[in-house]
């Protein structure tokens, strides 16, 4: 198995895990392993052209596929065109709790399927040779957190999956919408610490809730890595501490306007391409959160980047209503 060091990834997230967001979380840190958004087999063997699903940016690596499926031959073929594409890693979703999703067997649905889960997991080790992961909840509506979450684990680890990340909540497929599933059912950290303690053999890892580096360094003593979702969406500075605290290494991003500048590049590559400016700065809206002038950044891009041949010009002038702090006067010698 490829050596990934899973200490912090960012979660997979639909709409959100975009590669222009990938390659603005690569501005901010160099070490923390990011997920695509959840693609479905079907988007890969089917859609046209393949690019659209799993294009990506050199820069984002290390980069893991999320892969939405149950069917083994499927995921199994995925799994061989991911690694043909150069992902680090390809991961299976077992925790998505979309309606959208269960009328096809997709995602937390098949927390109660673990001998299906099992098959595909061993169908895609067999298929490749780098990491095959599994993304799960601790259970689905009346399952037992305890008994079912175990035998869930023992059986897919028993096909050969080595590394499980676990969302520390249910999932209520009846009676709960999706938003209401990233919230309402009760997070339960000590439940995953529990399962790292009695597989010891299995690299462990823990996500929801957590919006903080310090509360993912008091996770790290208990589980082998921690993904963070919205906050590191919402909040995205919070990733330029991410190398220092959590890798004992000096991130890329000296502030957040050289951050924003960073991408600069990137972003005049993709209006090249044909794409449009809030295609990349949509992800961009919450990185002066709390600072002085971060609303009129955020107002600005809103109101002008969707517009047709909006270029750099915008981005430039929202960077502009936010005043940059002035460096740190150096120590006299």
């Amino acid at each position: 198995m490829t050596d990934l060091d899973r200490t912090f990834s960012v979660a997979p997230m639909m709409d959100w895990t975009t590669r222009d967001y990938r390659a603005f979380a690569r501005t901010l840190t160099r070490r923390a392993l990011l997920y695509t958004e959840m693609v479905t087999t079907g988007a890969i063997l089917h859609g046209s052209p393949r690019e659209r699903f799993l294009g990506y940016d050199p820069v984002e690596h290390p980069l893991a596929l999320q892969l939405g499926g149950s069917d083994a031959g499927a995921l199994a073929e995925c799994a061989a065109i991911a690694e043909e594409w150069g992902y680090d890693e390809v991961n299976l979703n077992v925790g998505c709790p979309s309606d959208r999703v269960q009328n096809n067997l997709i995602g937390a649905c098949l927390m109660a399927h673990p001998d299906k889960v099992a098959h595909a997991v061993a169908a895609m080790r067999e298929a490749v040779s780098i990491p095959v992961t599994v993304k799960c909840r601790i259970g689905i509506d009346d399952q037992d957190e305890d008994a079912d979450l175990a035998h869930f684990i023992e059986r897919v680890a028993d096909a050969g999956c080595e590394v499980f990340i676990v969302h520390a909540r249910k999932a209520w497929l009846e009676g709960l919408s999706p938003k209401e599933n990233r919230d309402i059912p009760p997070l339960n950290y000590p439940r995953v610490h529990r399962l790292k303690a009695s597989r010891p053999d299995l690299h462990i890892g823990i996500n929801g809730g957590l919006k903080s580096l310090e509360a993912c360094q008091a996770q790290l003593e208990h589980v082998d890595s921690v993904m963070v979702g919205r906050e590191a969406y919402q909040n995205p500075w919070l990733l330029a501490g991410v190398d220092e605290h959590l890798y004992g290494e000096p991130g890329p991003a000296a502030s957040r306007h050289a951050a924003a500048r960073a991408l600069r590049p990137y972003i005049a590559e993709r209006l090249a391409e044909g794409a449009k400016l809030n295609h990349v700065t949509r992800h961009l809206l919450g990185l002066f959160q709390g600072c002085p002038g971060g609303r009129k950044f955020r107002r600005h891009l809103s109101e002008h980047a969707h517009r047709d041949g909006a270029g750099l010009s915008v981005f430039d002038d929202a960077l502009g209503l936010v005043p940059e702090p002035a460096p740190a006067p150096a120590l006299a010698g």
